[in-house]
């Protein structure tokens, strides 16, 4: 098979969708790769580097959009690219449809086979091409609010840890999977104040269990919710459904209650955001105030960290981009139910529930997808 990876062309974004050593491994099973020039530059990989274990470096992005048969980047495909999508080829890379009709439409038109990172699941229920990128926002997000936090920001100027003599911030995490566990970690490692707001019960035992003493646990009841984020100097928006549009939490009225210059740090604007008023920003010009609250919403923050993420993403996504590859997209997702649950198009067809439901779209189950 032919696998292409373009370089990514959304602002701010250094991330590549293979790394050498991935293409590497798709040479060694008998595939052709093409990158394009620059595509790996952002973190740390140079042309030479794919060329040295046999890829095929090419001047243009429309030569990989034409050529490949499979087609691998890390963020959803931009309106330009859109348009060199067609029908017979797989686009395997994040796509967060839910809240992005225009996408959806141009994926359908086109006629590609999507397949999303993000819907991609596992045995134990996880999704393992979401987590390691979850991992990196989680991690990155106290220290982004931190930021924020400074007053020449707009925010309290409050520093995270305090001094003797003086409070720590007051962190609030709402959500207790792998984005809130990675930031209440690194947030309490800041020594701030931290508490993680949950609803599941068995999550919140988890997490009791294993952070004991660490940072403090709470029910997320709309109550206790409301109590907190007045309180808060900080509070990172950890929730996810996935593949769907994410709640909002907090909103515009809640705003006028919190302390004046508080940080939002929304780490699901991907799917949405999961605060009333927020809009997707970009590492270029990340923050804005609305009503003297400081939100934080870029939608690719891994990006910062472009060679970290770079790298951890191949080593998930590298089994299934082979799988693809070796047996083709309908033998990989019949052999592999989990692979099946990141078809989000095929041939015109929405294959996602999540995705219809937001949009108002009819979906046609991606086990009959197959069959088309």
């Amino acid at each position: 098979m032919l696998i292409g990876c373009p370089k990514e062309i959304k602002p701010q974004e250094f991330r590549v969708g293979l790394t050498p050593v991935a293409a590497q491994e798709a040479i060694i099973h008998g595939h052709q790769v093409i990158v394009e020039t620059g595509a790996g530059q952002g973190a740390g990989f140079e042309d030479d580097a794919y060329q040295a274990i046999g890829a095929q470096v090419v001047d243009t992005a429309e030569e990989i959009f034409a050529r490949a048969e499979l087609v691998v980047k890390v963020k959803e495909p931009q309106a330009v690219e859109r348009k060199q999508l067609r029908e017979g080829q797989v686009l395997f890379t994040y796509l967060h449809l839910a809240p992005d009709e225009l996408q959806t439409r141009d994926l359908l038109d086109s006629g590609v086979t999507a397949i999303a990172y993000e819907t991609v699941t596992d045995r134990a229920g996880g999704l393992p091409l979401l987590a390691p990128m979850s991992e990196v926002a989680g991690r990155l997000a106290p220290q982004v609010g931190a930021w924020t936090l400074q007053k020449a920001n707009g925010g309290r100027g409050v520093l995270m840890g305090g001094v003797p003599g003086v409070a720590p911030a007051r962190v609030v995490v709402i959500g207790g999977g792998v984005v809130g566990t990675h930031a209440a970690r690194i947030a309490a490692g800041m020594g701030a104040d931290v508490t993680v707001l949950e609803m599941s019960l068995p999550r919140l035992r988890y997490l009791d269990d294993v952070f004991s003493g660490v940072f403090k646990t709470s029910y997320a009841s709309k109550g206790n919710t409301a109590e907190l984020v007045e309180q808060a100097d900080m509070v990172i928006g950890a929730v996810l459904i996935p593949g769907a549009e994410a709640p909002k939490l907090i909103t515009r009225e809640q705003l006028a209650r919190m302390k004046p210059g508080a940080a939002l740090v929304d780490v699901a604007i991907d799917q949405g955001g999961c605060f009333e008023t927020s809009r997707a920003t970009t590492h270029a010009d990340p923050i804005y105030a609305v009503d003297g609250i400081m939100h934080y919403c870029v939608a690719n923050m891994p990006g910062a960290v472009a060679r970290s993420s770079t790298i951890a993403l191949g080593n998930a996504t590298m089994p299934f981009m082979l799988a693809l590859a070796n047996k083709g997209w309908r033998q990989a997702c019949e052999d592999d139910a989990h692979l099946l649950a990141g078809l989000n198009t095929h041939a015109g067809h929405l294959t996602y529930y999540a995705v219809g439901k937001a949009q108002g779209i009819d979906v046609l189950s991606a086990s009959m997808a197959l069959k088309v």
